[in-house]
């Protein structure tokens, strides 16, 4: 049911143009977006969304039972929402099931440590396996060291991820993640642990994907929280002959078929022209996904209900897209391109939300150079939701940052991630870290920039 408030405000903003109060559709556009913000500002649709999904669904691995169930409750949840048009494109995905991890050191100072396997690892022996390790400070030093020094040994990998308002820190430390089982296998290691990929000093590791080589010996591979990165070093700082047992017990099921789930508000005279709002609805299983992302999922979902519920339609399709399997390796967003690649052309421009519930601080776009700043100055409305104007160098965000090598335009609507990696990946990745006034604000600017371009006349391409 639409909204009598939201059509009451906009009717009259319509009829003020039809009477020529404003001078041009520009100033139109304008005043319906302030509209925009002020109504997702009031509204706790996205929270209710977002609590939808934890509460009903929770983990949702990409894979796993539970992420199908989360299809079929994305579903359900946009036809309910009354948008145009619902449906879901098949994926398919590696299975892979977590198991057990446990590990503690052996000697000289016996005790327990609090670790996770890594998305993908394989498993140890059943009886596990018992080592000495052998510290680096991060991965490059690991890729240099004396294959004589690591042989034999579980690497431990002990780099902090600072603390940064981009997130910044995250990028100089997940190669550690992604790239250290391999680096160790090459030098003869028979596993390898990680300080998690996060910023936090609870007792709650950071799980997170890595990758092996074909070529190379697969070795498990693990997080250990950060207090137990600390132990582990200040064990060392007393000796270097520390030895752990290490077991871990996932598997590695197969493939099988999950979907992205797509809902569309049909454009009124461009309705084969795309602007593209995304998130990704699998989440890792240790906690129930709130941040990430049943958060962007909750704010694309509420943004583009927003703008159906306007009297008027704006011109362009908006095109919510809930991708599958983000946390594998952007599964998800690699099938989108491929099944629509015949029609990226007609993408005008698209952004995700992918970082959290952190208020919107910057507006960064990636268009031909020539329009960026007529598009700046079509997106001044997002002040009203105090956002600044950004760069021509965005990425867009996780699936959407492959979409500007097809030719699309891009936005970063870059979210103040200070506390994201305290939760990322963790069982602490709960509802409660959600701010629903935060959250708010990310639907209003989502609101506007999505109804702004679905409106605009700029050419945002051609782009590099």
């Amino acid at each position: 049911m639409r909204n009598p408030l939201i059509i009451f405000t906009l009717s009259a903003i319509l009829t003020g143009f039809s009477n020529g109060s404003y001078a041009t559709t520009s100033d139109l556009n304008q005043k319906v977006a302030t509209s925009l913000n002020s109504k997702a500002q009031q509204s706790d649709l996205a929270y209710k969304i977002a609590e939808s999904l934890t509460v009903e669904i929770g983990p949702r691995l990409a894979g796993s039972p539970e992420d199908l169930r989360a299809v079929d409750w994305a579903t359900a949840k946009l036809q309910s929402l009354g948008f145009d048009k619902v449906y879901k494109e098949p994926v398919v995905v590696p299975v892979w099931q977590r198991g057990t991890a446990s590990a503690r050191v052996v000697a000289p100072y016996p005790q327990p440590l609090v670790l996770t396997a890594l998305g993908g690892s394989v498993a140890t022996p059943e009886t596990g396996l018992t080592a000495n390790i052998v510290r680096f400070d991060n991965l490059n030093a690991l890729k240099h060291a004396n294959k004589k020094n690591v042989e034999g040994k579980i690497v431990f990998i002990d780099e902090k991820t600072e603390r940064f308002k981009t997130g910044a820190g995250y990028g100089k430390t997940v190669g550690a993640r992604v790239n250290g089982a391999v680096e160790a296998a090459k030098l003869g290691a028979v596993a390898i642990v990680i300080r998690s990929i996060g910023t936090d000093s609870d007792r709650m590791p950071h799980t997170g994907m890595m990758r092996y080589d074909d070529k190379v010996s697969k070795i498990p591979a693990a997080a250990l929280s950060s207090p137990d990165a600390d132990l582990l070093t200040a064990m060392l700082a007393r000796t270097s002959d520390v030895t752990i047992e290490l077991t871990l017990t996932p598997k590695d099921l197969g493939t099988t078929t999950t979907y992205n789930v797509i809902g569309e508000v049909t454009g009124a005279s461009k309705p084969d022209e795309i602007v593209l709002l995304g998130a990704h609805l699998d989440s890792w299983d240790e906690g129930t996904g709130a941040i990430d992302d049943a958060s962007g999922v909750a704010i694309v979902t509420a943004a583009a209900k927003l703008i159906s519920e306007l009297p008027e339609r704006p011109a362009r399709t908006i095109r919510v897209v809930l991708f599958a399997a983000e946390e594998i390796g952007m599964v998800g967003g690699k099938a989108y391109v491929e099944q629509h690649k015949a029609e990226l052309s007609k993408h005008y421009i698209a952004a995700e939300s992918d970082f959290g519930a952190g208020p919107i601080y910057r507006a960064d776009l990636r268009v031909a150079p020539s329009v960026f700043s007529q598009a700046q100055q079509l997106l001044a409305p997002l002040a009203n939701a105090d956002v600044e104007q950004g760069d021509n160098n965005a990425r867009g965000g996780s699936e959407v940052s492959l979409l500007p090598a097809h030719g699309v335009p891009v936005a970063s609507l870059r979210q103040d991630g200070r506390d994201y990696f305290d939760y990322h990946h963790t069982p602490n990745d709960t509802l409660d870290k959600i701010d629903p006034a935060a959250l708010a604000q990310n639907v209003a600017v989502y609101t506007q920039f999505a109804y702004l371009m679905a409106q605009s006349s700029l050419e945002l391409r051609p782009i590099k």
